[in-house]
């Protein structure tokens, strides 16, 4: 629970399983009432769906009424391959064409149909939400990067047409001048560099990571788009950030 703010009921609160083809990737998914968008967490390097905080990032946003999912971007043989040889954590194109898969699998479910839907990433795993938006810009509201390696986007960083909101903390060096370069790169006018004073890689804890989320709601809050496709150019990327 976080302090000073009052949890919102779930109407779903549940354990999934993504079924992508022939892969099944573990999920935890979670709606509260009257949610209308959903945010998709993309996790950094070596991390999973337990991250701790991207959970409290998590539950930052359904506090506020937004429905998140959290899940696992690699199968758990994948993730013992990749433990000792690292060939997947930063195999950008892989992990957004899973992350793209995953809202495709959004998309098709009775409960979550015509949320909108956000990306929030984390190391390797912003450089993945930032290939798989510019990929999918008409499914994709808003992208996040907490911490994130965007440069790892590469080419797709001047096909970005989706709002984009960069955070990283001041003495994650070079992580900083990372988030820089990118920035300079993105195509889309509506983005945002975020530079936390005396934050690290991983931040101190909750008090960091909680005064960052105002930044982060008002990018994916409902409120700031109108949610249909074809009017998205005019509506999200006029309102968001």
């Amino acid at each position: 629970m976080i302090p000073g703010q009052t949890p919102q009921p779930a109407r779903i609160e549940r354990e999934v399983t993504v079924e992508l083809g022939k892969v099944f990737l573990d999920g935890t998914l979670s709606v509260p009432n009257g949610a209308t968008a959903i945010v998709l967490f993309a996790h950094g390097s070596g991390s999973s769906r337990l991250s701790p905080r991207n959970r409290f990032v998590a539950q930052v946003l359904q506090s506020r009424g937004m429905a998140t999912l959290l899940f696992d971007l690699l199968t758990p043989a994948e993730e013992s391959v990749d433990e000792f040889t690292g060939e997947l954590r930063f195999n950008i194109p892989f992990l957004a064409e899973r992350l793209i898969g995953v809202t495709h699998w959004v998309m098709q479910q009775p409960d979550l149909r015509g949320f909108r839907i956000g990306y929030f990433g984390a190391s390797t795993g912003a450089g993945a939400a930032l290939v798989a938006a510019a990929r999918i810009p008409e499914a994709v509201s808003a992208v996040v990067s907490r911490g994130g390696r965007p440069d790892l986007a590469e080419t797709a960083l001047r096909a970005m047409e989706v709002p984009t909101l960069l955070i990283v903390g001041g003495n994650d060096e070079p992580v900083v001048s990372m988030n820089q370069a990118a920035m300079a790169k993105i195509k889309c006018p509506k983005k945002k560099l975020v530079i936390v004073p005396g934050a690290t890689h991983l931040y101190r804890g909750a008090r960091d990571l909680g005064r960052r989320s105002p930044h982060r709601r008002r990018l994916v809050h409902p409120s700031s788009c109108d949610g249909r496709a074809n009017s998205r150019a005019r509506g999200c990327r006029q309102k968001l950030i």
